[in-house]
């Protein structure tokens, strides 16, 4: 993850926050077990962005496949928004 997304360096604090506490979760439009987690922050790295915290859901247990700054949300069906 961190090979492909070096700015989540050092970003553990912030990850566990948006998949404990997201804004909107989404299904990827190319695997159903594989959930987007959001959050926005103003204070990353790289300006305001989302933080989107990619998590492969297996026999009921969840784990991070990548997390990344974006400027936008990903097209997938919403499962939950707050």
């Amino acid at each position: 993850m961190l090979s492909r997304h070096p700015e989540v360096t050092n970003q553990k604090v912030k990850i566990k926050e948006t998949v404990s506490m997201p804004k909107l979760v989404r299904k990827s439009r190319y695997d159903e077990k594989v959930w987007l987690f959001y959050r926005f922050y103003k204070d990353t790295p790289v300006t305001e962005k989302y933080l989107t915290v990619v998590v492969k859901i297996l026999n009921k247990t969840g784990f991070v496949l990548t997390s990344y700054f974006t400027d936008a949300i990903k097209i997938g069906e919403e499962i939950w928004r707050r």
